[in-house]
């Protein structure tokens, strides 16, 4: 009788290994070191640049960094109706350019960039007009001064005005009720006129501009 061979069935236990891990070379990222700005009196044009945009305006004088905060309503409504008035005239009488804030004008004296409430710039004075900046001296700049700058306007940005020979510098505040403007004779500035309530403001370079006191503050309708 021949014996029948049986077949041992061998079972393979499979394992699933995991693959190795690759070795890479790790790569780091170092965390950013934060700018250091300079100290008061050491500012320069590439610190200023370096100010973050939060609607607070920034400005260097003599590497002096003065800081103001956003503008009140009142502020504002102030500068729209003065400028509303202002390049009307001058656009009617092809006078040269009015413009609003932000713009940055770059005086001779000062590498940092100032940015008055309002500037006006004739035609004979066009080319100081480039793409990014107002480089040289507009012959009518305006500040609205409001409770938290109100010294700065009116003896710091007066005295850079002033140096640089800026024609006729205009200083309006809201809470008094006035317009003051200044034109620049001799190497200083000379007061042309103060105007409150129910007066009318004049300009020196604008021959001929008048403008409504009341008009400039009136109450919201």
């Amino acid at each position: 009788m021949t014996k029948t061979r049986t077949t041992r069935e061998t079972r393979g236990t499979y394992r699933v290994r995991k693959p190795r891990a690759r070795r890479t070379a790790e790569t780091r990222v170092a965390a950013p070191v934060a700018y250091q700005y300079p100290e008061q009196g050491k500012w320069t044009y590439d610190d200023w640049a370096r100010l973050p945009e939060n609607g607070t305006r920034y400005e260097v004088i003599d590497g002096v960094l003065y800081m103001t905060p956003p503008p009140t309503t009142s502020h504002q409504f102030s500068i729209v109706r003065l400028l509303n008035k202002m390049a009307n005239y001058v656009e009617s009488r092809n006078l040269g350019w009015v413009v609003a804030s932000p713009i940055g004008v770059r005086l001779p004296t000062q590498p940092v960039p100032f940015e008055p409430d309002i500037v006006f710039v004739s035609r004979a004075h066009k080319s100081i007009i480039q793409e990014q900046y107002i480089e040289g001296v507009p012959d009518l700049v305006v500040e609205v001064v409001s409770p938290s700058n109100w010294i700065y306007d009116r003896k710091e940005k007066f005295l850079v005005y002033q140096t640089a020979g800026v024609p006729e510098y205009w200083i309006v505040d809201y809470r008094a009720k006035t317009i003051e403007v200044f034109y620049w004779e001799d190497g200083a500035y000379v007061l042309l006129g103060k105007w409150g309530t129910g007066e009318t403001a004049s300009s020196r370079v604008l021959d001929g501009f008048q403008v409504s006191v009341n008009d400039i503050f009136r109450e919201l309708d």
